[in-house]
């Protein structure tokens, strides 16, 4: 029986592979292609190596609704031609007949996160890469203005603030440093630039001019450098660097990237990316909602076709993306907790699908 069920549910969802990824690599990546060679001169066989590499990322995409669309067909031509009633007639159970269904949608959500957390990443940084290397958008400069890190003590007080005016790649130029970070002494340092020796791990600062400030608040003393070296923490540099866009990244990535943006102090960067992070640990296991929710529509003994069951999957998939959507919006604006913002719609169609499948082996 599982061997048979098995078998029921792989041709559905070939098909509903290779029709969504053709769709969504379609809609999202071949018209921008088309127009990029007929506007801007792309080579057809770099546009053809782009394409192939963005498949990845529209395939995780493609594995929930494959699921949801094999579940729906496959159960429901089981009950459509009553042999979930024959199965029922000796003994097993709703629950029973929709485990094989289950444990293939478990192995899809493997599959899932293989592809969306190590391949579409690697993939999709390769694709852009090769776009902009093909357009002559490579050479472009890295640019980065008004970096700010502030640095605190043990007792969550303020004990320097680093401004730079900006980054391009190699130094820092246009510095402001407020440190108040020894007892008995502030000082404000200013300089043209800046750059990171890595053999001696410090500061090499250019043309600048360090402010003793008295008590009193009034200056001290006034010295002025053409080059001084002083032991502040790298930080700022790596606040000042770019993270890669959010598909080009894995978990990994993207956490290393979330501690950079702590640095920042930019609350609501860091509010999103959190919220990205769980959405990317929360999308592989869609597959098993979809899964649960497409056996528990199908096993209902109704006269469900193939066409019912396609336009079925397209309305849970749009409601469930919808909710998604609503539910991420929530989190990077704090109203949600990260976690609760990626995993709510899992929540919900778990419920959904628990409760429908209760129903239908009433």
């Amino acid at each position: 029986m599982d061997r048979y069920i098995a078998l029921e549910l792989l041709m559905p969802f070939l098909f509903g592979l290779g029709l969504f990824t053709s769709l969504g690599v379609a809609i999202g990546t071949l018209f921008d292609l088309v127009r990029k060679i007929t506007e801007s001169g792309l080579l057809v066989d770099v546009a053809i190596k782009v394409l192939i590499l963005k498949m990845p990322d529209f395939l995780v995409l493609a594995f929930p609704m494959s699921v949801l669309l094999a579940c729906l067909m496959a159960y429901s031509r089981l009950a459509n031609d009553s042999e979930t009633i024959a199965l029922q007639s000796i003994g097993v159970s709703i629950y029973r007949i929709v485990l094989p269904g289950l444990i293939f949608c478990i192995f899809v959500t493997g599959l899932t996160f293989l592809f969306n957390d190590f391949v579409a990443p690697a993939a999709n940084y390769q694709a852009s890469l090769t776009l902009k290397q093909a357009l002559g958008k490579n050479q472009l400069p890295f640019f980065e203005r008004n970096i700010i890190y502030p640095e605190y003590n043990k007792d969550k007080v303020m004990s320097r603030l680093f401004y730079a005016e900006e980054y391009n790649g190699e130094e820092l130029k246009g510095l402001t440093i407020l440190d108040r970070s020894t007892d008995g002494v502030d000082q404000i340092i200013t300089s043209q630039s800046a750059v990171w020796n890595v053999e001696d791990r410090l500061w090499d600062f250019f043309n600048g001019t360090i402010y003793l400030i008295a008590p009193d608040g009034s200056y001290r003393n006034i010295l002025r450098f053409q080059h001084k070296q002083l032991a502040l923490p790298k930080a700022p540099i790596d606040v000042a660097k770019k993270c890669n866009d959010y598909g080009e990244m894995n978990i990994f990535q993207a956490r290393k990237c979330l501690e950079n943006l702590r640095l920042s102090g930019n609350e609501k960067k860091i509010r999103k990316l959190k919220v990205r992070v769980q959405e990317k640990l929360a999308l592989p296991f869609i597959c098993l909602v979809f899964g649960l929710v497409g056996a528990a529509l199908g096993v209902r003994p109704q006269n469900t076709g193939k066409a019912t069951s396609f336009g079925i999957c397209v309305l849970v998939v749009f409601f469930s993306y919808l909710l998604g959507f609503i539910s991420s919006s929530l989190g990077v604006s704090g109203v949600l907790t990260p976690f609760m913002a990626a995993w709510l719609p899992n929540l919900i169609g778990l419920g959904t699908g628990a409760s429908l499948l209760m129903q239908s082996a009433k």
